[in-house]
């Protein structure tokens, strides 16, 4: 008789990743987290339990083989792994630090209901940054040109995912970019000690060594139309993403020294302002900031207001249960000093002589029934509006496509907000030959979902350009999920 398999214990102990002193980091713009060393790596992939049906592929929006990577980890045969993530993901060394895996593919590992659920996120940053490290990058073979050509409309994670995939299937690429660099928000908002700038580039240069090409300083809808380039490219794919952002229409928000989230995060990220004078972006010297809104953009900015030198806070209208922000990133900002003052609403900004703010009037706020978010709805406390000094407000609440694409391609349907209209699982839009995905589509949302629509639209055009309706799966079936329910777009939930 067979003697019976003696079953392995589960190690639930999830290994942590060093990370600066917050009593450092708040000083510096330097990364945060410094990744796994190589044996830590290791002993993380091995807690893998393998399970025959791995939930895990099935929330990640690019669906990538995350059983097999980590079993390369484990067997220390890095370039496998990280030839497994390139097969679905084009820009891993970014997604494994930016993307919530803790709401995605961490969130239905097995190990969850013994709290001791995967560290994907950091595995899949490790391979990527290995990678690096060697200084050689393997580069896929690119099949013979199809004679299709495809533009792309926008740097940004959608784009940038739709263009490594159709050059992978033989089509020629062009991106068009409105600013000087191409990464969208992974460039101009996304800030310096989360991701650095130097990781986007290596990103982006790799597509470039697979063949596409790009224009930066392009404004597709003022340099050209989109009806413009229809008359030299197959198929377009619209990923502008949401670069309008939202105000709170209270009194005062016109004053000097009121931002908005992008602004304020352009002048820091894109236009190296925190490098001042180095680069020749000047930043006012602040000495309190109050960032409006809970999401991922709004630590972003009370963090960096934090490394200027200013007292920063984050003003909720919810409680702290609430906040849509990634839970590491609350962590982190609590850390290094954020205040946070939660169940409370502006009213106003009051201004000086000269315009610039100094106060802002508040209202102290409780939570009533549910809303249609599911969260409990804020509402005001009666008689509890106080006053607070601040130099400087900056309003993150989410944004709205740059209306300048719909208003320029007649027959684009569009929602309410200024979206583009596309199915959720193709891509197309009213227009023939023309698709779109990412914040353009849903408003304000993460970077790994809008890389998910760029997958299912890179598939639908694939199979559209090879004689199919677009409705077909093309070459790879390993599409993502990006639908507008899916977005955290909207007041308190801009999670990018």
């Amino acid at each position: 008789m067979a003697e019976k398999k003696e079953k392995k214990p589960l190690d639930l102990n999830r290994r942590q990743m060093p990370k600066q002193p917050p009593e450092v980091r708040k000083y510096n713009f330097n990364e945060v987290a410094f990744g796994y060393p190589e044996d830590v790596a290791v002993e993380e992939a091995k807690r893998c339990i393998m399970c025959k049906k791995a939930r895990c592929v099935q929330n990640c929006p690019v669906e990538i083989d995350i059983p097999a990577f980590i079993q390369a980890v484990a067997d220390r045969n890095f370039a496998e792994g990280i030839r497994i993530i390139k097969q679905k993901n084009c820009l891993p060394a970014i997604c494994g630090r930016v993307c919530p895996q803790e709401d995605q593919c961490e969130k239905t590992c097995t190990l969850v209901k013994k709290e001791g659920q995967l560290a994907i996120g950091r595995l899949e940053r490790f391979l990527a940054d290995w990678e690096a490290r060697q200084g050689h990058v393997e580069m896929p073979d690119i099949p013979e040109w199809t004679g299709k050509n495809v533009a792309v409309v926008g740097g940004g994670p959608a784009g940038l995912t739709v263009a490594g995939d159709l050059i992978l299937r033989g089509h020629r690429v062009t991106i068009f970019e409105a600013l000087h660099r191409l990464g969208g928000v992974l460039v101009y908002g996304i800030p310096e000690f989360r991701l650095p700038k130097e990781i986007v580039n290596r990103e982006v240069e790799y597509l470039k060594r697979l063949g596409v090409e790009v224009h930066t300083d392009f404004v597709v809808g003022k340099t050209r139309t989109i009806d413009s380039l229809l008359e030299e490219y197959d198929a377009i794919f619209v990923g502008s993403g949401a670069g309008l952002p939202w105000f709170m229409n209270i009194p005062g928000e016109n004053l000097n020294g009121v931002y908005s989230a992008n602004e304020y995060l352009t002048r820091l990220n894109l236009m190296k302002g925190y490098l001042f004078p180095t680069y020749h972006t000047p930043i006012k010297a602040h000495r309190r900031v109050a960032v409006i809104g809970g999401g991922n953009v709004a630590m972003d900015c009370a963090r960096s207001a934090l490394r200027l030198g200013a007292e920063s806070r984050i003003i909720y209208r919810r409680s702290r249960e609430e906040l849509p922000a990634r839970f590491e990133e609350v962590e982190n900002a609590e850390e290094e000093g954020v205040i946070f003052d939660f169940l409370t609403l502006p009213l106003r900004y009051i201004g000086d002589e000269n315009g610039w703010v100094k106060e802002m009037v508040i209202q102290k706020m409780e939570l009533g029934e549910p809303d249609d978010s599911g969260r409990r709805r804020p509402v005001p406390i009666e008689g509890s509006e106080e006053t607070w000094p601040v130099d400087a407000v900056v309003c993150a609440i989410g944004n709205s496509p740059n209306p300048l694409i719909g208003t320029t391609t007649p027959g684009l349907k569009l929602g309410k907000k200024g979206n583009i209209e596309a199915d959720e699982e193709t891509g197309m839009t009213s227009r023939e030959k023309i698709w779109a995905g990412g914040d353009i589509v849903t408003g304000a949302a993460t970077v790994i979902l809008a890389m998910g629509a760029g997958r299912k639209a890179a598939n639908s055009i694939h199979d559209y350009l090879m004689g199919g309706n677009g409705h077909g799966n093309g070459a790879d079936d390993g599409s993502g999920a990006n639908t507008a329910s899916d977005a955290n777009a909207g007041a308190d939930q801009n999670t990018t």
